[in-house]
């Protein structure tokens, strides 16, 4: 019987929602969410009567009968950190993502979701690769200050999958393979998989700046400029994450209008967006280390991957480590869904989830 997979994956401005039939794409939309209308809750779990409702009336319009899904899969949120692959959403999860959750983010709602529409069919409810993943070794999160540990957050579910189709394509498992993959989009995470796991993450906090983020910075000219200004938690942390990197050098987070202005000889765009590119290919680097140089390849993916002018700047400070392979988008939709069908066919086995109290 062909199994058929509901996807939900909510962002911080849109709900994703597709349909499956095996690994093929039936149905794709996004419904955007403007900020007037986000305004009205004060929460992001505030929200989750309102999304809730959009994908059952999405589903309802489409045609879809609910008792003809296998399982629906969510995105995965911010929980305590959790290993790779899938999880069954049970009241334990529902409890952390809507109560204690690490941080309020719009993909918390994905499992929430997700079992709320399973559990009266009688059918599972998934995450896959949640954000939350962290499987790096203690050692890997130790940093110079006693209680700030590093942390495995990133784009997990895009980079591990692409980790194992790289794998596949070379009819190996992904637990044979060695590879540093790096997601490229507003945010830029660099991952490296070894012998099955995510053994060390460089994130945007202590990473590269990008379209958005400022990455890391020298710490005490920032602390002086913190006091200096009188900015507050909430100040600092939109400055890193929405008002940093080409934002704050160009004034835009598109890469594509950057490129333009190189194109049109801007001097300053080529050398910022250079600059970007060096400062990625100096953190895919970092990672060879971990290993002793025991790295395959090397794998780009995400948004900006379809740039053949940012690649190729990647390419040329990196090749010389190990071949560089280029697999363009995002791709979370069709990851999501791949992992639940590997836990439906027995592939993989879910995982339990127990709640942490924080």
């Amino acid at each position: 019987m062909m199994e058929r997979l509901l996807v939900i994956n909510p962002g911080s401005t849109s709900t994703k929602i597709a349909v499956y039939d095996e690994e093929e794409q039936a149905f794709l939309i996004s419904i955007p969410h403007s900020t007037q209308a986000l305004k009205a809750y004060r929460s992001v779990s505030d929200q989750y009567d309102f999304r809730r409702a959009l994908v059952l009336e999405t589903l309802a319009e489409k045609g879809y009968r609910m008792e003809d899904f296998s399982c629906v899969v969510g995105r995965g949120g911010i929980l305590p950190p959790v290993s790779a692959g899938a999880y069954e959403v049970n009241e334990d999860m529902v409890w952390q993502l809507r109560y204690a959750p690490v941080l309020q983010h719009a993909s918390n709602l994905g499992g929430l979701i997700a079992y709320a529409i399973a559990k009266p069919l009688g059918i599972p409810a998934y995450i896959y690769d949640a954000v939350a993943v962290d499987e790096m070794p203690e050692m890997h999160k130790l940093t110079g200050w006693v209680g700030i540990e590093r942390v495995g957050h990133g784009h997990n579910l895009n980079m591990r999958a692409t980790a194992i189709r790289y794998a596949e394509e070379r009819s190996k498992r992904y637990d044979e393979s060695s590879v540093v993959v790096c997601h490229l989009g507003g945010g830029i995470s660099v991952s490296l998989h070894y012998k099955g796991r995510i053994i060390d993450i460089i994130n945007d906090e202590d990473g590269s700046f990008t379209p958005e983020r400022a990455g890391a910075l020298p710490m005490a000219p920032f602390v002086r400029k913190i006091f200096r200004e009188g900015w507050d938690e909430t100040t600092v942390l939109k400055k890193l994450k929405s008002e940093g990197g080409l934002t704050a050098h160009l004034h835009t987070n598109d890469s594509r209008e950057v490129e333009q202005r190189i194109a049109n000889g801007d001097e300053k765009a080529r050398m910022v967006y250079e600059a970007m590119a060096m400062n990625v290919a100096r953190n895919i680097a970092r990672e060879f280390p971990v290993v002793n140089g025991d790295v395959e390849a090397i794998v780009l993916t995400g948004g900006i991957a379809y740039s053949t002018m940012f690649t190729s700047m990647l390419a040329a400070r990196l090749s010389f480590l190990c071949p560089v392979v280029v697999y363009p988008g995002e791709n979370e939709m069709q990851s999501l869904a791949e992992g639940a069908l590997r836990v439906l066919r027995g592939e993989e086995t879910a995982k339990t989830y127990h709640k942490v109290e924080i």
